[in-house]
């Protein structure tokens, strides 16, 4: 509690409250009561230590789920079991599998989704799980620094007198998630924030919105304005005293030494208190009351509750909800947040027929012919299967080579139960095609590969593997059938098959690459097949210049490259084949919303080039317009700066070539690049570590001054998301992390529309509102008190009743201004989808600025001459029905106070655009309370029970009963409210906003329902390249048989007829394998890459 207290009071306006509480207990300087300062201030501080004590206990509920760790220290050896999720810097020791190798997951640390490889050293393999020899480890490890550098480990092991090299491929980093891999053992080199994913998450910041810093600064220049007041009055006071002053000495006789300017001194410090309204503390508290209600919305929004997780979306925080209505750029994360992880094989192209079509569950292809089939996989056109069943040969010969050309490992540990562990998630999807059309890949050797053809067990001899690099963008396999023919199987982009295709494939060439540019058009990822058969002689004598090559030491790859390319000539065309990269509900949809918005969207992610444009083209934030590239090809930092300058006009991409070294390669640039990146419609930053995506977004922040959002669902994505003024966390399948270093949290990237143009919009426009109003009925009510002054003789007597002052922003005006900050909306939901420039207002700070708080201010001067001059005159010289006067003061500050309420109160009625039960109740319910507290503490009774604090007995009763009191409320109210009216009224009619219009349309109609997205049938010549999850470097590892872990069970083909079959028949046991809903399997490690800046346009606009 008291840290509590210390953390409130270096709030300033808290402090100044508690110096004006001293202020007040010296009798020389107070005129009010102390209760009117501590009232407030004590109902101030315990909102807000209520609201920090929920907060601290959530922060106490996610401390506790990562308890467990954090005893875990540096030389510690600790056992993980598959999926469990790796959170120190470890050494590998041991591991379940052959040949220690282990499989990793990296999607939280790179993006990847494929699975990666890790091998422990021989010497420590050897430990095994035997807990006694891994106790006894005694070895030594050297090894850098704690850095952030993801991709690079250097260290030595001593260990028994010998040293042993450590390299990344021995390490697992905190952020990986072992898979496929039964238990590991490891030794501790980094832990907690030494660890490499900690040193690229950033500092935690505290967050404060663009209106928190505004009104920083508007107070500094209100408590600016209360000094310039209270000097005013101050001086008034000084020559009062010397001119008017002497004529009051009778009764009001002086203390010895007490001269003017002592007594303007004290005026000065005693108006100090009567003004202190200009800053009223309850600001501070029914801020925070707004927020956390609008929270809550949050919270309840049934429309971001996403089903098939049970995942609610969550405002983690309650001080930033205003912010969301102001975003200007979005900072989104690729994979698990645009996409689902998913690789469907929706669409292929055999000899010259396209296959494949949208459909519902009505007309899914049925695979029960087929016991082995995935139940999973789903396929809308039943010609295909027709095709295969007829024994179509270039159908068949299709499947067959997805069957047989690929680095997929087959695991069956019971009878018809098939797991693909593919190191890509294309290669999965394609296999697992190939085994429900009836050619399941069942296992393989290094040396062959079995599968079942249509029911009929067939082994092929591997002969060779022609892996895949960045370079070749194809691989291929030779392989002997059962017969004994030799054939060359390959697949691969299609512009690489085009190149080695025979003569003879032209027409059906033109034909398959009109079905490419229909499947590139609708998103897909492609790829071409073909094939060639191989004579025997000279397959032998290739064979023999393979292993010579493979051998040698100068020049192994180019040699290698050459005999790939002499083989992988006049193959034949197959067909084509078209995967999607399923992206997430609604996400095209979403980001075309949100641009309409003129929020701009870049894409920061970890994974390759290929891919994140493919995806780009497939959400819709890449168009095929979109066609002028820009490549920054310079090896030094002047290089890069001097194309960065002269490339600014044409610029439609950007791909800077060193990725580790992005920001060494444009540091002095900056601006440059950031200029370059404004001119594109969309900017998508390949190859970038965690550090790096932070460094972007402050990058936009410090130069462009925009409010910042960020979004991301891994591990890798914390640094941004603690980076931008918010950050938004995706509880997906990559695990909690970016959740718990996250602002708000949902389920979906679609759901980010409704919390930015609904939620996000409704917040920062009720926030704004209830500043105006706020900042306006205070300031009526205080300006009234320095115009009284003039007539007090600067006394610093207030012009209200002291229960008044203490009970106007307490109990008065907190409820009806609160209603109107909870429930107000200027358009409802559905309209703001439908036009959502309504969010431009926000981004440009129209509704709140120091521009809106002048006009506020003006116009509360207004209306105070008007509440203060118009009663005065009213009942100056007047006479109540009896006779008797009534321009007392105690009448006059009733009257005084009445007229302000009436008139702020309907101020309220014009501010509020939404009227609800709850709205109303609380405006008539404050005026009803007015009246009914106003009548009970000018009782007789209250009076007789504390004379000194009930002094206005009877002033009640005595002027509300009089018509020219009525009247003179009603003509003050009238004119308070007649310029807003007619200001309100010209403004509408000459120049209407956004809001005016669709106010207007939204009163006279409802809003037509959201257009059905249908999927648009177009052709594109841009095509995604082959695999780009792949690894190079897989076939060497099949081959060697370092994969492999345990013999297939003996099984039978789980088909009943081969040949034509027509007949169905009962499964022969449960399908599982390769799953288009399951995580991708199995990637080695590939070599570090080029960090890619892909940035596109369509038009110049010369405001950015």
């Amino acid at each position: 509690m008291p840290l509590n207290l210390f953390e409130q009071f270096q709030r300033i306006a808290n402090a100044y409250f508690l110096f004006l509480l001293v202020l007040q207990v010296i009798p020389q300087i107070s005129s009010l009561s102390w209760f009117t300062t501590v009232v407030p201030l004590v109902l101030v501080l315990t909102v807000t230590a209520a609201k920090d004590a929920t907060d601290d206990i959530v922060s106490k509920r996610v401390f506790f789920l990562c308890g467990k760790w954090m005893n875990v220290q540096v030389g510690d050896i600790i056992k993980l079991e598959n999926n469990q999720f790796v959170t120190a810097d470890l050494m590998l020791l041991s591991s379940s599998e052959p040949l220690n190798l282990v499989y990793i997951e990296t999607a939280e640390l790179d993006g990847e989704t494929n699975l990666k490889v890790r091998q422990a050293l021989t010497v420590t393999g050897d430990l095994g799980e035997d807990v006694e020899k891994l106790a006894d480890f005694n070895g030594e490890v050297r090894c850098e620094p704690p850095n952030n550098r993801l991709d690079r480990f250097m260290g030595t092991l001593t260990y028994a007198g010998q040293k042993y090299p450590l390299d990344n491929e021995k390490v697992l980093l905190r952020g990986c998630t072992l898979r496929n891999t039964q238990w590991c053992f490891g030794l501790v080199l980094f832990g907690g924030p030494e660890t490499k994913l900690m040193q690229n998450c950033g500092k935690t910041t505290f967050k404060r919105t663009s209106i928190d810093r505004l009104m920083n600064v508007l107070v500094l220049c209100i408590f600016g304005f209360l000094a310039f007041m209270c000097t005013v009055l101050a001086i008034g006071n000084c020559f009062w005293e010397l001119n008017e002053g002497s004529n009051f000495t009778a009764f009001l006789p002086r203390q010895d030494g007490n001269e003017a300017t002592f007594s303007a001194f004290l005026a000065f410090w005693s108006y100090v208190i009567i003004l202190n309204t200009v800053v009223p503390i309850s600001l501070y508290v029914s801020v925070e009351i707004i927020r956390l209600g609008n929270s809550f919305y949050i919270d309840w929004d049934g429309k971001m509750y996403h089903a098939a997780n049970d995942t609610p979306a969550e405002a983690r925080t309650t001080t930033l909800n205003e912010e969301l209505g102001q975003i200007q750029y979005v900072f989104s994360d690729k994979t698990g947040t645009l996409t689902q992880n998913i690789m469907t094989f929706n669409k292929c192209s055999v000899n010259g027929k396209s296959y494949g079509e949208s459909g519902n569950d009505q007309n899914k292809v049925d695979f029960s012919f087929n016991s082995l089939a995935d139940p999973r996989f789903v396929f809308h056109d039943h010609s295909l299967v027709e095709a295969v069943k007829l024994e179509n040969p270039e159908v068949h010969a299709f499947f067959r080579l997805l069957a047989l050309c690929h680095t997929v490992m087959a695991e069956e540990k019971r009878e018809g139960e098939l797991f693909y562990l593919a190191q890509s998630p294309d290669e999965g999807a394609l296999v697992t095609a190939a085994r429900n059309f009836g050619f399941v890949f069942r296992s393989r050797t290094p040396d062959s590969v079995s599968i079942v053809e249509m029911g009929r067990q067939r082994s092929y001899e591997l002969l060779a593997i022609l892996d895949f690099n960045n370079v070749r963008k194809r691989m291929s396999v030779i392989v002997r059938s059962p017969e004994g023919k030799l054939s060359l199987y390959c697949k691969g982009a299609d512009t690489i098959i085009y190149e080695r295709l025979h003569r003879s494939c032209s027409k059906l060439m033109d034909v398959t690459t009109e079905h490419l540019n229909e499947f590139a058009g609708e998103g897909l990822r492609t790829l071409a097949l073909a094939y060639k058969d191989l004579d025997e002689e000279y397959f032998n004598g290739w064979k023999r210049r393979h292993h010579e090559v493979s051998t040698s030491l100068d020049g192994r790859e180019g040699k290698l490259d050459e005999l790939y390319e002499e083989i992988e000539k006049d193959l034949l065309l197959l067909g084509a084949t078209a995967v999607e990269d399923k992206l997430q509900d609604g996400v095209p949809q979403t980001i075309e919303l949100l641009s309409k918005a003129h929020i701009k969207i870049w894409v920061l992610t970890g994974d390759k080039q290929e891919t994140a444009e493919n995806i780009g083209y497939s959400c819709n934030l890449l168009r095929e317009e979109m066609n002028e590239v820009f490549v920054v090809s310079g090896n030094s930092p002047e290089d890069v700066r001097q194309e960065l300058r002269s490339e600014v006009s044409p610029i439609g991409k950007c791909f800077p070539s060193h990725p580790i070294h992005f920001f060494v390669l444009i540091r002095g640039s900056e601006l440059a690049f950031l200029r370059l990146a404004c001119l594109c419609k969309a900017v998508i930053c390949c190859r970038v570590t965690p550090l790096q995506k932070a460094q972007v977004v402050e990058l936009v922040k410090k130069h462009k001054q925009a409010v910042t959002l960020a979004i991301g669902d891994g591990a890798n994505d914390v640094s941004m998301i603690k980076a931008a003024h918010i950050g938004v966390g995706i509880s997906g399948q990559e695990g909690m992390q970016a959740v718990l270093s996250s602002d708000y949290s949902f389920a979906q990237f679609r759901f980010l529309q409704r919390l930015l143009l609904v939620h996000g919009r409704w917040s920062y426009l009720r926030m704004c509102k209830f500043l105006r109003y706020f900042f306006y009925k205070n300031f009526t009510f205080t300006f009234v008190h320095f115009w009284y002054a003039f007539f007090c003789g600067f006394s610093a007597q207030t012009v209200y009743d002291e229960w008044f002052i203490t009970l106007y922003n307490l109990v008065y005006t907190a409820l009806p201004v609160l209603g109107m900050s909870l429930f107000d909306q200027d358009v409802n939901d559905a309209w703001s989808f439908q036009h959502p420039q309504l969010y431009v207002p926000g981004q440009l700070n129209l509704y709140f600025s120091k521009k809106a708080f002048f006009k506020c201010a003006l116009h509360s001067c207004y209306s105070s001459l008007v509440l203060f001059f118009i009663p005065y005159a009213a009942v100056h010289d007047t006479v109540r029905d009896d006779g008797k006067d009534v321009a007392d003061y105690q009448s006059f500050a009733l009257l005084t106070q009445t007229c302000l309420l009436f008139a702020v109160t309907i101020q309220l009625g014009f501010e509020m655009s939404y009227w609800t039960a709850v709205n109303t109740f609380f405006v008539l319910g404050s005026l009803a309370m007015y009246f009914a507290v106003t009548f009970t503490m000018y009782s007789d009774g209250m009076f007789l029970t504390l004379p000194s604090a009930f002094p206005f007995i009877g002033t009640g009763r005595n002027s509300l009963n009089q018509p020219n009191i009525w009247l003179t409320i009603l003509l003050t109210s009238i004119l308070c409210v007649l310029p807003v009216v007619t200001y309100r009224f010209l403004f509408i009619q000459l120049c209407p906003t956004i809001n005016d219009k669709v106010q207007v349309r939204q009163a006279k109609a409802t809003p037509p329902p959201p257009p059905r997205r249908t999927r648009i049938r177009r052709t594109s010549s841009r095509r995604s390249g082959y695999a780009f999850s792949h690894a190079q470097g897989y076939g060497d590892l099949v081959t060697s048989g370092r994969f492999l872990r345990r013999p297939a069970l003996p099984r039978s083909s789980g088909f009943s007829h081969a040949g034509r079959t027509t007949t169905s028949f009962s499964p022969m046991g449960r399908s599982a394998g390769y799953s288009p809903t399951g995580r991708p399997q199995n990637a080695k490690v590939s070599d570090v890459e080029v960090t890619s800046l892909q940035m596109y346009k369509t038009i110049r606009d010369p405001a950015l």
